[in-house]
């Protein structure tokens, strides 16, 4: 692979997680008038509506096989992951789920290799560089506080990241058809909408139009629907296919880090000798789980 192609998949994995490591806020915002599930519908049905506007028609060279690809992309990366995500904050520590999930990477290795028998032999620096970012993720989300087990919320936490791996792994599959990155995000939206309806049918939807319509949710929205997701799902999925599956997906180790960084510069919060410690770590570890495949 060029040096160009790898740099820029670096690039657009670290402009995807950056802007995924600030929804927390606009999420944390919505949540006052919106139901979780709400939440995911709407964003995901705006970015639906701006892909299919960007890049209409069917998706080329589409048989029954790629068809099932596509519809477990978006059963898994679109609906499973968040609503599991959303449900395990609902039983256990925001931090509990934070340290899970951002443990993803080492679950996509691991699907990859044995699932879906296409993953990189993984080296002692991808085990070591895993464990010393999680060290650091670990006392950024802790930072003090008691660890406090929650099995039915952190057994939830676990299979939203194992969902999220088999996406990803997908994502890469996807990428191998010759098709743009934007028209295999839009038929997987279009995919992840309509798994979505069950769930929503469940939990109850408020068509109500003032909330939407007030400025600070209509701006949140048109962030997580437009940037958040339609952008940043299509650069993933550049992101995946320029450095391959693993690689890209050790970059969520730096959510963490992006939302202590956020924390201190947006919303005032001290940066405490753990969180920085804990910062130093990640970014360590990452590191060397980068540099664990020439």
């Amino acid at each position: 692979m060029r040096v160009s192609s790898r740099a820029f998949g670096h690039a657009v994995a670290l402009f995807t997680i950056a802007v995924w490591g600030v929804t927390f806020v606009c999420t944390k915002v919505l949540l006052r008038d919106f139901q979780p599930t709400e939440i995911l519908f709407l964003r995901f049905a705006m970015a639906y509506v701006a892909l299919r506007a960007a890049s209409p028609g069917p998706l080329p060279g589409l048989t029954a096989r790629r068809r099932a690809v596509t519809a477990a992309a978006g059963l898994t990366g679109i609906c499973l992951y968040y609503l599991l995500e959303n449900i395990a904050l609902e039983h256990t520590m925001a931090s509990n789920v934070a340290v899970i999930l951002t443990a993803t990477p080492l679950f996509t290795a691991l699907v990859a290799r044995f699932a879906f028998r296409s993953g990189e032999k993984l080296g002692a620096r991808f085990y070591l560089g895993f464990l010393v970012a999680m060290t650091g993720i670990c006392l950024i989300s802790f930072n003090g506080s008691r660890l406090s087990l929650n099995p039915a919320g952190d057994a939830l936490a676990v299979l939203a990241g194992l969902v999220w791996a088999f996406y990803a792994c997908l994502t890469s599959v996807m990428g191998q058809w010759g098709c743009s990155s934007l028209q295999i995000t839009r038929v997987t939206f279009g995919w992840g909408l309509l798994f979505m309806l069950p769930f929503l049918a469940f939990f109850g939807f408020d068509g109500n139009a003032e909330r939407l319509l007030r400025p600070t949710n209509l701006a949140n929205l048109l962030f997580l629907g437009l940037v958040a997701s339609a952008l940043c799902f299509t650069t993933w999925n550049m992101a995946v296919r320029a450095l391959g599956t693993v690689r890209a997906s050790l970059y969520i180790y730096l959510v963490p880090v992006i939302t202590v960084a956020v924390s201190v510069a947006a919303l005032g919060e001290p940066l405490t000798p753990l969180s920085a410690l804990g910062t130093a770590l990640t970014l360590a570890g990452l590191f060397l789980s980068q540099r664990d495949r020439r």
